[in-house]
């Protein structure tokens, strides 16, 4: 009974952290100098067709307003029976005119849902309600204008697309105002060196190589690597593992203003979740969740994401954002992630988007614990 109560406790704790981080309740009474808008899938005949179809090799626009506004809330959900079609409609948004997106990822993956399989949780700055309703409450300010676009490059068409964005039009941005951006990665696979044994983290053969010892960081994955004036909020990690074991000795490693060493460097995948001693269970908290785990054995997978809310991490220059797969990097897992930051224009290029097919979660051989040759 008393577990039952402490673990009650708990939860209303923790759902009233949550509220109290998403909605800032003492500014209720302060009437707003903004006006309230909404652009949405509505049907504009009066019916009950409130959606879109998002035509296979098709792209909708979702959002073409003009500011000085700010984006607070996008709803998404849509209806489409191919599979990881999450991994195939791709998002993008362009502010003030741009010619190249400042928001560029598989919509699935925006979300949080970098394995194309829908989840059921709820943090800060994204939330997935049943049953896949799509939720981001990042603010997006823009000077002069604002498109948002959806682009269908599955087979199958998404014959029910719907969409609300909430956003408030405003008298004017401050000067200090800096851009939403988010920004696609992958590596199927990673390129570890080690293939040998390392059950029961039993690393002694490894311990031998002189890349046991990962000072420069070379091999790491790279989250974001960015150039400019701006801040860097957090990001979505999703991982299928191609070897038993677990990606998640790997230290996060950050490199700000083009400095010869991380500034910030961590202590394991885990720590920088926010976990402790591996993970055991899945968990979804206002800043740090993990909302897809599956085992530790080769085509296990992971979702987490982990939002710098305390203390942004800031930038005047140039920003690099990385982890390592497994300990120095000797893993060689599949990873997909999304990177969220904020800067002042211009943005540095977005790598090329990877082809759908390389997009869809699938276990690779790659030699090493859990892998059988046949898989070749």
């Amino acid at each position: 009974m008393k577990k039952n109560v402490a673990q009650a406790m708990l939860g209303c704790f923790l759902f009233a952290s949550w509220l109290s981080a998403q909605f800032s309740v003492n500014q209720l009474p302060q009437l707003g100098d903004y006006e309230s808008e909404r652009s949405s899938s509505y049907d504009r005949t009066g019916a009950n067709g409130d959606y879109r179809n998002l035509r296979a090799g098709g792209e909708l626009v979702l959002f073409d307003e003009h500011g000085p506004a700010e984006i607070r809330h996008i709803w998404i959900t849509m209806a489409d029976q191919e599979a990881y079609h999450l991994k195939k409609i791709v998002l993008r948004m362009y502010w003030d005119g741009e010619k190249t997106p400042s928001v560029e990822a598989p919509i699935g993956d925006f979300f949080g849902l970098g394995l194309g399989i829908p989840a059921i949780y709820h943090s800060l700055l994204l939330a997935v309600a049943p049953d896949k309703a799509l939720n981001s409450y990042f603010p997006m300010p823009f000077r002069s204008s604002a498109k948002i676009t959806v682009a269908n490059e599955g087979s199958q068409d998404a014959t029910d697309f719907y969409w609300n964005i909430d956003w408030v039009k405003l008298p004017s941005l401050s000067p200090d105002i800096a851009y939403f951006h988010a920004q696609y990665r992958q590596c199927t696979p990673c390129k570890g060196w080690y293939h040998g044994n390392f059950y029961g983290n039993d690393f002694s053969e490894a311990r031998k190589d002189p890349r046991w010892k990962n000072v420069s960081g070379e091999g790491n994955y790279t989250f974001l690597e960015a150039a400019g004036d701006g801040q860097f909020v957090g990001v979505t990690l999703s991982v299928f593992q191609n070897q038993w074991g677990g990606w998640n000795e790997g230290d996060e490693m950050i490199w700000i203003d083009g400095e010869p060493a991380p500034r910030i460097h961590g202590t394991g995948g885990e720590d920088y979740f926010n976990g402790a001693w591996g993970f055991s269970q899945r968990f979804s908290f206002p800043l740090v969740g993990l909302t897809e785990f599956h085992g530790w054995e080769a085509g296990s997978t992971f979702s987490l994401y982990r939002w710098h809310m305390e203390a942004p991490v800031r930038f005047r220059k140039s920003l690099r954002v990385t982890i390592e797969d497994g300990h120095a990097n000797l893993r060689s897992d599949n990873f997909f992630s999304v990177a969220y930051w904020y800067q002042k224009e211009p943005h540095a290029p977005f790598p090329q988007l990877p082809g759908v097919a390389s997009r869809i979660p699938k276990i690779i051989f790659v030699g090493g614990p859990g892998q059988d040759p046949s898989m070749k």
